[in-house]
């Protein structure tokens, strides 16, 4: 009988520690540029940084960096590492939309980026009617502890192409099943249109993904995910957004509304979910 017990025991202690929390975020960091007068990049990074080890991200997904800027993430945030390429060349040149991550609690296994394309997925170019060219930066990542694998994507949506965001959504979907087969996908971005929009539902409808947003039982939106620098608060609107698969499940999601000195350390709110699985 106290054999029966204990096993009983042992069994209920395993599936607890076998389910972990995950933070998950997804920060457009805003472009370094000489325009932002009062809201310059250099004066804003470590601010912009601070609130990322605050919440403990521990995988997160960022749009619009230049290579200078994930540089300065990467040095700001001692123990995580990112995979990503700059959009205009493969290499450094151009917008990042890089995935950083925690290196204590996970290994990359394999990552790459594609270019959101009906042409060609490899060399940087414009799809469909977008009037730049737009990536999509992966990873395969395995969680140390657990062993547990998972793929994760990362995406800034054409702000013009109405054609180039539904079919970049559709390409997205594709290519994760290409990558990774059947493991549970994250997909973060900043996707330039709302919850109600076509893109939106090409992905939100899918019948693959959903949006952490309306899976989360505690959700928490003070503001908009875009401020404009504080020019834009609005009750409502999300152009940011996490989409996950099963097994992942939603314990809370919220847009993050943080500022330092009556200032916002990008023109977008950071978006954050906590998973569990």
């Amino acid at each position: 009988m106290k054999s029966t017990m204990l096993s009983l025991i042992l069994s209920i202690f395993m599936l607890f520690t076998q389910a972990q929390d995950m933070t998950v975020a997804s920060f457009n960091i805003r472009m370094k540029t000489n325009s932002d007068v009062g809201n310059l990049w250099d004066d804003r990074k470590v601010a912009l940084t601070n609130l990322i080890k605050f919440h403990e991200f521990d995988i997160f997904g960022i749009q619009e960096g230049f290579y200078v800027q994930v540089q300065d993430v990467k040095q700001h945030l001692p123990g995580f590492n990112y995979v990503g390429v700059g959009r205009d060349d493969g290499r450094q040149e151009g917008e990042h939309s890089a995935i950083f991550y925690n290196e204590k609690r996970f290994t990359v296994l394999k990552s790459g980026t594609f270019w959101l394309s009906a042409t060609d997925t490899e060399q940087p170019n414009k799809g469909w009617d977008a009037v730049l060219p737009r990536i999509c930066t992966w990873g395969v990542f395995k969680d140390k502890k657990s062993g547990k694998q998972f793929i994760f994507m990362n995406t800034h949506f054409d702000h013009v192409g109405v054609v180039a965001r539904r079919e970049s959504a559709k390409l997205i979907l594709a290519k994760a099943k290409e990558f990774a087969k059947d493991l549970p996908l994250i997909l973060t971005g900043d996707f330039n249109v709302d919850e109600n929009n076509e893109a939106y539902f090409t992905l939100a409808k899918s019948g693959v993904v959903q949006d952490v947003h309306d899976l989360a039982k505690i959700v928490y939106t003070p503001n908009a995910s875009f401020n404009g620098w504080g020019k834009n608060l609005e009750a409502q609107g999300r152009i940011d957004h996490i989409f996950i698969t099963k097994p992942f499940t939603v314990r809370k999601y919220g847009i993050l509304t943080d500022t330092y000195l009556g200032k916002f350390p990008s023109d977008h709110f950071p978006v954050m979910a906590e998973l569990t699985w």
